[in-house]
């Protein structure tokens, strides 16, 4: 039996002999500026530039199987030699005992939120629902729920720490610039254990090329764990004809059994 309309043809999606056309251009709202709205799921790394446990297959209905798999979700620092790496002391140690530890306490496999950038490299979709003045972004592979606000409004001076931090975003030409603060010290930037602080600042720029692709530009600013600022760049396709699966970790928790 199907559910939550999964093969249901995605209204408002432009078409060629029915088929959708990812290739139109960038729809926009009332204000002329991109409507990022749509379902999402991170862009194939090529398998030679993953480490060799990352390749995994996700398969949404109505559509082909297609291998997601995205080298940021293995190592956020994959742009880097392992000589360059721009790792405090600090943060190495905790990515060692995180290593020594096969990653046991990933957030996620406790029902926690990844945080960002990483629970947009999670092989799941993610939704944008976009208004004039809030951006509401749904992970299914966490069930994290962000808002980033674009009303004007500036950042608390002095905010309570989270998970997925306080995001507020501006426009840049067709590009969304989000800008997020107020992070707890409990979230991974990878699945392997790159550590994050309660300093960790990001600056995201977010695009949307033409209809079924967005390009997505995260700088990372830890002083506590990393050296210098980095960035890390990618990009997410459209998924159409489907939708978000209710995934309650609580209920689907398979992992803690097998830690050591």
């Amino acid at each position: 039996m199907q559910g939550q309309w999964l093969n249901y043809p995605t209204p408002g999606i432009p078409r060629t002999d029915g088929k959708p056309n990812l290739s139109a251009p960038t729809p926009r709202g009332a204000n002329s500026k991109p409507d990022l709205s749509g379902l999402w799921v991170v862009e194939a790394t090529p398998l030679a530039d993953l480490p060799p446990q990352g390749a995994s297959t996700i398969a949404f209905e109505g559509a082909t199987a297609q291998p997601i798999r995205n080298r940021y979700l293995f190592n956020i620092l994959a742009d880097f030699k392992p000589e360059d790496s721009p790792m405090l002391p600090a943060a190495q140690a905790i990515y060692r005992q995180r290593r020594q530890n096969e990653s046991a306490d990933l957030p996620s496999s406790h029902c926690l939120p990844s945080g960002i950038p990483l629970s947009m490299t999670l092989p799941y979709p993610f939704k944008i629902v976009q208004t004039p003045e809030l951006l509401i972004v749904l992970h299914e592979g966490d069930s994290a729920v962000r808002q980033i606000y674009t009303d004007g409004r500036k950042h608390t001076a002095d905010p309570q720490p989270t998970f997925m931090g306080y995001s507020i975003g501006t426009w840049d030409g067709d590009a969304l610039v989000v800008d997020t603060v107020g992070f707890n010290d409990n979230g991974w930037l990878d699945n392997r254990g790159s550590p994050r602080s309660d300093a960790l600042h990001t600056v995201e720029r977010i695009s949307r090329r033409d209809f079924g692709h967005l390009r997505i530009e995260v700088t990372l600013d830890d002083p506590k764990m990393y050296k210098k600022p980095f960035t890390v760049k990618f990009g997410a396709n459209l998924v159409p004809d489907s939708d978000l699966q209710e995934s309650v970790c609580a209920e689907n928790e398979k992992d803690r059994q097998h830690f050591k």
